[in-house]
C-alpha cells in the first residue's frame, strides 16, 4: 500500500458556550440558530482515525473504538459518497479508485455518547482524513457538519461559530473561526465527570422532539440566540471573561429549560449537575465578580471556563467538596498546586458524598485537526488494537 492511500487524523473535542439544540433540516443538518463553542486541546482529548481505499476490499467496513460495526449508517454513508461526488468534480484520482472500498478505524480518548461531544470529534476526524484520502479541495466544515451538526465546529481551532444560514440547500451553514488558539492562552476548561455512561434520551430524539413541542425553542432561535450570538463573539475578541461567563452560563440554563419544555421532557443533567451550577454561583459570589462559568452539554458532566490564575484555587474547592477515592483524580493538564483554601471552612456548601464525581479533565483551547503518523490501520489496511 502506497502511504498516500492511508491517512491517518487527529481531531479535536469542542464545547458550545451557545448551543446548538434543533434542525431546520433533519438530513441535510441544518439548525434553526447559529452556536458557538471552544475548542479543547487534542493533547488532552481526540479522536483519531485512519482511513485507507484498496482495490481488493469488498466491502466498507469501519471499527470504532477496537469494535467492528456497521457501514450502513446513513450519515456515514451520506458523508462518503458527498466526498466521493466532490472527487469526481475535482478529478482529484483516477476513476477506478473512485469504485474502490473503504476501511475506517476510529478511536476516542475519552467517554462516547456521554455528553462530552464524541460525535463531533469523530466526524471532523473522519471527514478531514477523507478529504485527504481522496485530495479534494473543499470546505471540510460543510462535511463535517454532515455527519453530525457540532462536527462542523471541531474542524477548527480556538473560538468558533457555526453559522445556521438560511440556504434550503446548506450551502451557506458553515464554521468560521472567531478567533483562533493562541488568542486567549490564559483560557482554561475543567470537565467535572459525573457519568461517562450512555444518556438516556439521544440528542438527535431530544432535539426532534424539541422542535416539535418546545414553545421556548422558537423564543430562543428568533430572540436570544442571535443576541447572544454577536455579544459573545465580541468577548472572546475583546477577552472579556466576565462577560463570556455570564452568557456562558445563561445559555446552559436556557438550553436546559427548553430541554424540559420539551414533551415528553429530556433530562440531561443530574442532582449532582445541580449541585455544580450551586457551588459555582456561590464561588462567584465570594469573589465578588465572575471568576468561572459552568456549561452543559446534553449530558450531566460540568464543563468550567476559567482563566489559568483562578484553577489552582477552583481545583482545591472541587476536590474538598467532591472528596475522592481516586488517586487521578485530575488528568489531562493534571493537578496544580497552590491556590486559597482560606475560604473552604467558611464556604457555604458541604462536602458531598465520595466519588459522585468521577474524575476531572483539565485542559485549555487548542488547534483543530491534524495529520499524524501513528495509524490504526496497517499497511494493508488491517485494523490494529482490536478488542
Amino acid at each position: 500500500m502506497d502511504e498516500m492511500d492511508r491517512v491517518t487524523v487527529i481531531a479535536p473535542v469542542n464545547i458550545a458556550v451557545i448551543k446548538y439544540w434543533g434542525k431546520r433540516d433533519e438530513k441535510l443538518i441544518l439548525p434553526i440558530n447559529d452556536s458557538v463553542s471552544a475548542t479543547l486541546d487534542t493533547s488532552i482529548m481526540c479522536a483519531k482515525t485512519s482511513v485507507c481505499f484498496r482495490q481488493e476490499f469488498t466491502e466498507n467496513e469501519i471499527w470504532l473504538n477496537g469494535v467492528k460495526t456497521s457501514f450502513s449508517n446513513p450519515r456515514l454513508v451520506n458523508v462518503l459518497d458527498k466526498i466521493k461526488k466532490i472527487a469526481t468534480a475535482q478529478r482529484s484520482v483516477d476513476d477506478a479508485v473512485l469504485s474502490w472500498k473503504v476501511r475506517v478505524c476510529s478511536e476516542n480518548n475519552f467517554p462516547t455518547a456521554a455528553g462530552l461531544a464524541s460525535s463531533a470529534a469523530g466526524y471532523a476526524c473522519l471527514v478531514t482524513a477523507l478529504a485527504k484520502l481522496y485530495k479534494i479541495n473543499t470546505d471540510v466544515s460543510v462535511l463535517a457538519r454532515i455527519g453530525s451538526g457540532s462536527a462542523c465546529r471541531s474542524v477548527f481551532g480556538g473560538f468558533v461559530r457555526w453559522h445556521a444560514g438560511v440556504n434550503a440547500d446548506g450551502s451557506d451553514s458553515i464554521a468560521t473561526q472567531i478567533a483562533d488558539s493562541t488568542h486567549w492562552p490564559e483560557m482554561k476548561a475543567l470537565i467535572l465527570v459525573v457519568s461517562d455512561i450512555k444518556k438516556h434520551t439521544s440528542s438527535t430524539i431530544g432535539m426532534m422532539n424539541s422542535v416539535n413541542t418546545s414553545d421556548l425553542l422558537k423564543y430562543r432561535a428568533k430572540y436570544t440566540v442571535p443576541r447572544r450570538t454577536e455579544e459573545i463573539s465580541e468577548a472572546i475578541l475583546k477577552k472579556d471573561f466576565a462577560k463570556f461567563a455570564e452568557l456562558t452560563m445563561k445559555d446552559s440554563n436556557q438550553f436546559h429549560a427548553v430541554c424540559l419544555d420539551t414533551y415528553p421532557p429530556c433530562v440531561y443533567m443530574t442532582d449532582v449537575s445541580h449541585k455544580v451550577v450551586e457551588i459555582i454561583h456561590a464561588y462567584n459570589d465570594m469573589c465578588g465578580e465572575l471568576k468561572v462559568a459552568y456549561t452543559f452539554d446534553a449530558g450531566p458532566n460540568a464543563c468550567l471556563y476559567l482563566l489559568d490564575k483562578e484553577v489552582p484555587t477552583v481545583l482545591k474547592l472541587i476536590k474538598y467538596l467532591f472528596p475522592t477515592s481516586n488517586h487521578d483524580f485530575v488528568i489531562g493538564l493534571g493537578d496544580v498546586d497552590g491556590g486559597d483554601s482560606k475560604f473552604l471552612k467558611s464556604f457555604p456548601i458541604q462536602p458531598q458524598a465520595k466519588d459522585i464525581i468521577k474524575y476531572v479533565i483539565h485542559t485549555k483551547v487548542g488547534k483543530g485537526p491534524e495529520v499524524v503518523t501513528s495509524h490504526l490501520l496497517d499497511k494493508k489496511g488491517s485494523p490494529l488494537n482490536l478488542k
